[in-house]
């Protein structure tokens, strides 16, 4: 299980505490979508067509942490609430990524890591 937050709705929590929020507070960004993962998946699979036979199940890691979840409820004091429900950040998201492949598809490639062997080397911990 996880708290689902659209990016300009976790953006507008970061500026509602810069703005009203007291120095040294600790503030959580959460929009109060718990969604576990295997419902995650089969939403995106069915907003782009696809089939669930596509998903493939792993061992979880050892220490898996079965749920996160965040009390936000100081940074809805503030005045704060997310503007987009779970089903239109999610297709608001699949989306981007549809008529952006040219961004990510770069990313799936590796070609990114020859960026970082040209200018970083080969430090262990950037690569």
């Amino acid at each position: 299980m996880r708290d689902y937050v659209y990016v300009t709705d976790h953006c507008a929590g970061i500026d509602t505490v810069l703005r009203r929020g007291t120095p040294g507070e600790v503030y959580n960004v959460g929009a109060g979508n718990e969604i576990n993962t295997l419902v995650l998946a089969r939403a995106i699979l069915s907003r782009l067509g696809k089939p669930e036979s596509l998903m493939s199940f792993v061992p979880d890691r050892p220490g898996h942490d079965r749920r996160y979840s965040v009390d936000c409820s100081k940074l809805k004091g503030l005045g704060w609430e997310p503007d987009y429900s779970f089903e239109a950040a999610l297709n608001a998201t699949v989306d981007w990524y549809v008529a952006n492949e040219d961004w990510w598809r770069p990313l799936k490639s590796g070609e990114y890591l020859d960026y970082y062997k040209r200018n970083y080397g080969n430090r262990a911990a950037l690569i």
